[in-house]
């Protein structure tokens, strides 16, 4: 049902896992745990499958918080009177938000992916939390680096103590993109861009996301060793996670879901 970090399973206190699209109850183009509810799926099915994982990792899935996705970069810090925003429906998350972090405890984060990265951050120091959803868009507007600094900005976390995991996505084997995307991270990292390319056979351009974000990561002055990526295309497993490109757009949402434990 679900996979974590091995860097995050050190950790006293913090429960951080990235789904799978198994073990749930939707049927169809989303089978079976889909956390979406923006993708056309039943309600009453992602209500459930929500339940089951929620259930398994000890966490009240109605005091789940999660942003309505744009592909942007904002990032927005969580506080009590937050708790449930977007647990029974997409309208109900933060607007706008694409990032989410916060101090409190028994608060549970969830960010919902299909190709994206999902971004799991932690300062065990000073306990903060926080999710970021990276897609080439989010990577090119820095939202990585914008996570981190909002964890500085509002809570004091140094980054030299935070934790982050980068979750499995859509790899550097699969994901050919145009012009416009290579331009763009040209234009954002002029110095690492031509790094985060691969050619295949035809020598079109292939981006790593994972790499694009590790590379924001370190600038922003996450240590090496504080950086954990998973290295799973979702294109290419597609019997255990959703792929929005492998599955030509109709598809569920697994999602990366961060909480601290209520002392």
């Amino acid at each position: 049902m679900f996979f974590s970090f091995d860097l995050f399973d050190q950790l006293d206190g913090v429960t951080n896992v990235i789904s799978s699209r198994v073990a749930g109850m939707s049927g169809g183009p989303f089978h079976s745990l889909n956390l979406g509810f923006h993708v056309g799926d039943d309600e009453q099915a992602v209500l459930e499958n929500r339940r089951r994982l929620c259930t398994a990792l000890k966490v009240d899935p109605e005091s789940l918080v999660t942003g309505q996705q744009v592909h942007g970069t904002t990032v927005s810090v969580v506080t009590a009177s937050d708790k449930g925003r977007g647990a029974v429906s997409w309208t109900g998350g933060l607007p706008a938000t694409d990032a989410l972090v916060t101090e409190v405890p028994g608060v549970p984060l969830l960010v919902l992916v299909a190709d994206c990265v999902a971004l799991s951050f932690c300062d065990p120091k000073r306990g903060v939390i926080a999710l970021a959803h990276a897609g080439w868009k989010g990577t090119v507007g820095g939202i990585a680096q914008k996570t981190v600094a909002k964890m500085g900005e509002s809570f004091g976390c140094n980054p030299f103590d935070i934790v982050v995991g980068v979750s499995p996505s859509i790899g550097p084997c699969c994901y050919k993109v145009g012009d416009e995307v290579v331009t763009a991270l040209h234009e954002a990292f002029p110095e690492q861009a031509s790094r985060c390319f691969v050619g295949n056979h035809s020598g079109s351009p292939h981006l790593d996301l994972w790499k694009a974000n590790a590379y924001q990561l370190l600038q922003a002055g996450v240590t090496p060793d504080h950086i954990e990526v998973s290295g799973i295309c979702t294109a290419c497993n597609t019997d255990r996670f959703y792929s929005h490109r492998a599955e030509t757009g109709r598809t569920g949402r697994f999602g990366g879901l961060i909480v601290m434990s209520p002392s």
